[in-house]
């Protein structure tokens, strides 16, 4: 799970894998699998960095 922050300031977890795009408009939208939303603060960079780490802290070295 990576850690996102809501725009309201709360922590909230997803699971990487679950991530099928992300959208900024002007705040970055995650569209997860499910067909869910969640609007979070931070920048597709960081998002891009979380799951590039979670994943080689797993073992997924290739995305």
């Amino acid at each position: 799970m990576i850690e996102v922050t809501r725009l309201n300031g709360k922590k909230y977890w997803v699971n990487p894998h679950q991530i099928e795009s992300m959208e900024e408009n002007p705040d970055l939208t995650l569209t997860l699998l499910s067909g869910k939303k969640v609007v979070v603060s931070e920048t597709p960079e960081e998002i891009i960095e979380r799951i590039v780490s979670y994943r080689k802290k797993i073992g997924m070295q290739e995305l």
